[in-house]
């Protein structure tokens, strides 16, 4: 039996769960979707839970992931303002990676290279942002290149979660 987890996406205009599953063997994780490649999103646990439930799925509530979009929208758009944490982007950057691979529309992320390779990396040190780290930190090649990167997966996300609520907008 397959293993779904709860992923919860804070925005500025309120909360979605998403459900996450990771990839088997080879295979990539991925976010679920439903019929129309729409992610399957949900505004409250209960409706969430009910879901499952009704496909037979089992959710795994114990690494129920968190990931803030709009702290990362802020560093993309306003690099002024300082940096973000590493961990947020890391986390953000596998995220558009995972949903670009699960819904079937809309901007693609652009294409990834060694750029992208040697930024990734950097982030894994725990430096790539602190102008001091000489090497360990990204070059400005490097900091736009994420840039853009993170800014079409939030395009991507706007396209991919689900239409506004009358009640409730649901994007960030």
């Amino acid at each position: 039996m397959a293993d779904y987890f709860p992923y919860r996406i804070v925005t500025r205009k309120g909360d979605l769960t998403l459900i996450w599953r990771p990839g088997e063997g080879d295979a990539p994780d991925v976010l679920l979707v439903d019929e129309r490649g729409k992610l399957l999103a949900f505004e409250e646990l209960a409706p969430l839970q009910e879901y499952c439930d009704r496909k037979g799925w089992e959710l795994t509530w114990e690494a129920e992931g968190t990931l803030e979009l709009g702290r990362v929208r802020r560093w993309v758009e306003h690099p002024e303002l300082g940096p973000a944490a590493e961990g947020l982007l890391l986390d953000v950057w596998n995220f558009f990676e995972d949903l670009s691979r699960s819904v079937k529309a809309g901007p693609p992320l652009p294409g990834q290279g060694p750029i992208h390779d040697s930024a990734n990396e950097k982030l894994f040190g725990g430096a790539a942002l602190d102008p001091t780290a000489g090497e360990e930190a990204w070059t400005e090649e490097e900091t736009a290149a994420v840039r853009e990167l993170l800014r079409a997966g939030m395009d991507l996300w706007e396209h991919a979660a689900p239409g506004p609520d009358p009640a409730r907008a649901r994007w960030c």
